[in-house]
């Protein structure tokens, strides 16, 4: 027992002087945002050097996910496998008692954007929908307001349908690739993002040329970047002043500059109520027996 003593504090010396390991730090969950196609030549590098800058400053890692329609991304977002997406104002206004609004793109200094109608530029007789009657026409996205929502609302006015008005219609996934399609002659119109022609038309105007806007929409709220609404509060915050902060960053004005766009703001939900009418229009003539003919 004595000679169990006498080791006592040669055993606590040891232990002092034993290096100390400290638990390794917690690694950040990344901050998971949802992407569709866009209009830009080299995606993969814009989602990676705007990965960087977001990283950055939120000081977290990123994480973009991407996919091919909107309604992929919407349900991801609320299954919660998504903190965030740039989404369409009419997935938007279908979601608001799950999304909340984070941040709207300023666009000509105006959170705001127009759908338009094309044909191809050979076409010099159409001047509205009704001309394009018996042909076939290219939607975006089933889910788009400008490549869906906005033209069906029209033929709806005059108590048609798509499937009546047109020969065929066919959706492209993209906005961009609906110009593709009218300008190589595989549809005789289409629906698209006004700011997406008018982006391609200063990048790629050889593609828009071959094309001609024949309608205008009134201006409806631009596509937002949305969150899920059980998002961290903090975390809500912190990516808001973000991308608000972007406009007055040196280094995001390569970012911005390739999105043709002047920054974020803030936005209000009411910026959307033009789509919401057009929406609750078409639930309410859907099934009236004029839309049958």
């Amino acid at each position: 027992m004595s000679k169990f003593l006498r080791l006592i504090p040669c055993l606590l010396l040891v232990l002092m002087l034993a290096p100390v390991h400290a638990a390794p730090d917690k690694v950040p969950v990344p901050v998971r945002i949802g992407l569709t196609p866009v209009f830009l030549d080299d995606q993969a590098a814009f989602v990676h050097a705007w990965r960087t800058y977001l990283e950055q400053r939120l000081r977290r890692p990123v994480s973009f996910v991407q996919r091919g329609s909107y309604r992929e991304v919407v349900e991801m977002l609320r299954d919660g496998k998504l903190d965030f997406a740039w989404l369409c104002g009419y997935p938007y206004i279908r979601n608001l008692d799950r999304f909340r609004l984070t941040a709207v793109p300023l666009y000509k200094g105006e959170p705001l954007y127009h759908a338009y109608i094309i044909v191809p530029a050979s076409d010099r007789k159409s001047r509205s929908l009704a001309d394009l009657r018996g042909k076939v026409f290219a939607f975006s996205d089933p889910d788009s307001n400008s490549g869906h929502l906005y033209p069906e609302y029209l033929l709806a006015r005059q108590g048609l349908t798509s499937s009546a008005h047109f020969a065929r219609t066919f959706y492209t996934w993209s906005h961009r690739k609906v110009v593709e399609a009218v300008a190589a002659g595989l549809a005789q119109g289409g629906a698209v993002d006004g700011y997406i022609w008018d982006t391609l038309a200063l990048t790629h105007p050889e593609l828009t040329g071959k094309t001609r806007v024949i309608a205008e929409s009134p201006q409806f709220g631009h596509p937002p970047i949305v969150a899920n609404r059980n998002v961290a509060p903090e975390l809500f915050k912190t990516m808001q002043a973000v991308l608000i902060r972007m406009a007055h960053d040196e280094a995001a004005s390569p970012l911005l500059s390739t999105l043709n766009l002047d920054g974020f703001v803030y936005g209000d939900p009411h910026l959307f109520d033009g789509i919401a009418d057009m929406s609750r229009y078409l639930d309410s003539t859907r099934d009236a027996p004029s839309q049958r003919r």
